[in-house]
């Protein structure tokens, strides 16, 4: 009997030991992960600090909270949550808390100390940019979905403006809560600025393309690319648009006089004063040699021979050349012809002009030749800026 308490007493004992053992094991295991928590955190802060990579840890946990709470009072759709309450932008955007950052966010920043920073960071380059950027992120807090990159202008410590991509990343273990979220932020100020140089240069290459090398003017290649379109555009708004074929007179006798050189000279000058009478989105083209075309959107037949009479007073009367020590007087010829009066199309719309112009020609020069409904071109405008009206009565009188 009392060798069977014994045993039982032994065994008592043994299972004690046991559970000691067990629970030195545990408490070993624990104190063993929880160095390899301590080694893997401290090795994720010495990455964290040491990378040359902006990067910012912050804690979004009481804005997750928050929304959950929306979510069960009925809020499904947080975009259309946050456009019917403006106010909870903000509100939403200051429950995200930050953790840490490292020296090459101070970088990015260009501030010089942590302190700096106490304010809050980053620095959006505008109130419109801050909420820009809180209706994208607070929806994707929402659904935990935060890893799209996104761009975002940030301005520094010292006022500069920069272009940032970003990158967001949940950092294991942190999943339900998003207690820690790890922010990347690459400076591609740089890259944008080379992207818009080279848009510009297109553009500027597009833009000379279409540009005449000697005056400036838009050339023909512009001329039937954009007429097409302005046509096309006034059959489906069923508005109007004239254009005005101008030629100087007796040019030829001013280049044998002057010289080549004044020439070219003579007709910059002359397209400086078109330009100064042509206004967007109406404008001008040097069509060849010392002619030229204005093409005037939404201006009736009548309009755009006023205009024309404008210019014709505006050439008589100036002096050209008189940098380079002459004073040349010139006068010039005018056709005018609108849609749809006068034609329904480019090809036929250049046509009634430049007939227009030729009638002009054939009757004494100097004057602006208004196109007769769609054929007749009848009515001139005569030196003293008058009209004599031959046919077509009904388009101008006198």
């Amino acid at each position: 009997m009392n060798n069977r308490i014994k045993t039982k007493k032994q065994l008592l004992a043994e299972v004690d030991a046991l559970r000691g053992r067990v629970r030195d094991l545990e408490a070993g295991c624990a104190r063993a992960e929880e160095k390899t928590v301590r080694k893997s955190e401290e090795k994720y802060r010495m990455l964290f600090r040491s990378t040359p990579v902006a990067l910012i840890e912050r804690d979004a946990s009481e804005l997750k909270i928050y929304l959950d709470r929306l979510r069960e009072s009925g809020v499904a759709d947080f975009n259309a949550y946050l456009r019917d309450n403006p106010l909870e932008a903000a509100h939403c955007m200051s429950m995200i808390k930050t953790v840490e950052f490292n020296d090459a966010f101070l970088k990015l920043l260009e501030v010089d100390t942590r302190d700096e920073l106490e304010n809050g960071f980053p620095f959006i380059g505008s109130s419109e940019e801050f909420h820009r950027l809180a209706l994208e992120i607070i929806p994707m807090i929402a659904e935990r979905n935060i890893s799209r990159e996104r761009e975002v202008s940030i301005l520094t410590g010292r006022g500069n403006k920069r272009s940032v991509l970003t990158k967001s990343l949940i950092v294991s273990g942190n999943e339900d809560t998003l207690a820690r979220i790890v922010i990347s932020m690459v400076d591609i100020t740089q890259r944008k600025e080379a992207e818009e140089s080279l848009r510009v240069s297109e553009q500027r290459f597009r833009e000379q393309a279409m540009r005449d090398n000697l005056t400036g003017l838009y050339n023909r290649r512009y001329l039937y690319k954009s007429l097409s379109g302005l046509i096309e555009t006034g059959k489906a708004t069923q508005s109007c648009l004239s254009l005005i074929f101008m030629d100087l007179d007796n040019f030829k006798k001013v280049v044998d006089t002057y010289g080549h050189l004044n020439g070219s000279r003579a007709i910059q000058e002359v397209a400086r004063t078109i330009q100064e009478i042509v206004e967007e989105p109406a404008y001008a083209v040097a069509y060849a040699g010392d002619e030229f075309v204005i093409v005037l959107p939404k201006f009736n037949q009548f309009q755009a021979a006023e205009k024309a009479s404008d210019l014709q007073s505006r050439i008589k009367s100036a002096l050209y050349l008189q940098d380079y020590g002459f004073e040349v007087k010139l006068q010039a010829s005018y056709g005018v012809a609108a849609f749809p009066d006068h034609a329904t199309d480019l090809t036929g719309l250049l046509a009634s002009a430049d007939r227009a112009l030729f009638s002009v020609k054939e009757k004494g020069k100097g004057a602006v030749g208004l196109a007769g409904r769609l054929t007749s071109y009848e009515t001139i405008f005569n030196r003293s800026g008058l009209v004599r009206s031959i046919t077509n009565a009904n388009v101008i009188t006198s």
